[in-house]
């Protein structure tokens, strides 16, 4: 099935209370394809902010928890989101395939993504988390999404920046969802491998995760037709 700009927009939904997710899915069910539920709102409203993404605006659910644990513990948890009704959900690929497999065991129409590097984190940072200084953040990112694609996974969270070498390696039915957007006027702020939306898209992403530029924006309905434009253009760039 072909997505159409607006379809490829994940809304990252970073606000603390349920009452600020009900705000934005209404505002923007019509301009998005997916709200992302993250650690911060899913604390704070469990499995009712699911429900209501599902009730009030319609749209696809991309449950962010970033799953990290033994593999029977992550196969109930994504038995559970499954049960949710989640669209996507992520599980760390820095466990390698028995976690992965798992995860994809128990996911029935769920889709695993594995999250290959944290855009927060730089090749400056790899020493202190233990990672061999020998990786780049692409060749890292590169070999978690081998791994991935291995253990059944539909897809990697990645950077933009290793988007390309993602799709030219792993070829145009893998997914890749790209987080750290920002405009080219935002500021990086806790990220630090970001890209515009046209730059994640012209790179291979198939979806593009957006926060603060819409968010924080005067119009945020205007903002998300802005991205969806820019999405756009960037596929007329690409090949078929």
């Amino acid at each position: 099935m072909s997505l159409s700009p607006k379809d490829r927009i994940i809304f990252a939904l970073d606000v603390p209370d349920l009452e600020g997710a009900q705000k934005y899915v209404g505002l923007l069910k019509d301009r998005v394809g997916l709200f992302k539920v993250g650690l911060e709102l899913f604390v704070a409203c469990g499995p009712e902010v699911v429900r209501t993404i599902r009730e009030k605006g319609g749209r696809g659910v991309f449950l962010d928890l970033k799953f990290h644990d033994i593999p029977e513990t992550v196969k109930g948890a994504v038995r559970s989101a499954e049960a949710l009704g989640a669209d996507f959900m992520t599980v760390h690929t820095s466990d390698g395939s028995s976690v992965l497999r798992a995860a994809v065991e128990a996911a029935g129409k769920t889709k695993v993504l594995g999250v290959t590097v944290l855009t927060s984190l730089s090749r400056e940072s790899f020493p202190e988390a233990g990672i061999d200084g020998n990786f780049t953040p692409e060749s890292l990112v590169l070999h978690r999404a081998r791994v991935a694609k291995d253990a059944g996974c539909a897809g990697v969270v990645s950077s933009g920046l290793e988007a390309k070498a993602v799709r030219d390696s792993l070829g145009p039915d893998f997914l890749i969802v790209t987080p750290g957007v920002r405009m080219a006027e935002d500021a990086r702020g806790d990220q630090k491998r970001v890209v515009t939306p046209f730059e994640a898209v012209s790179n291979g992403a198939d979806y593009i995760v957006v926060g603060r530029p819409i968010r924080d924006a005067k119009d945020p309905v205007g903002a998300a037709e802005s991205i969806a434009s820019e999405i756009e253009k960037a596929l007329q760039g690409r090949p078929l």
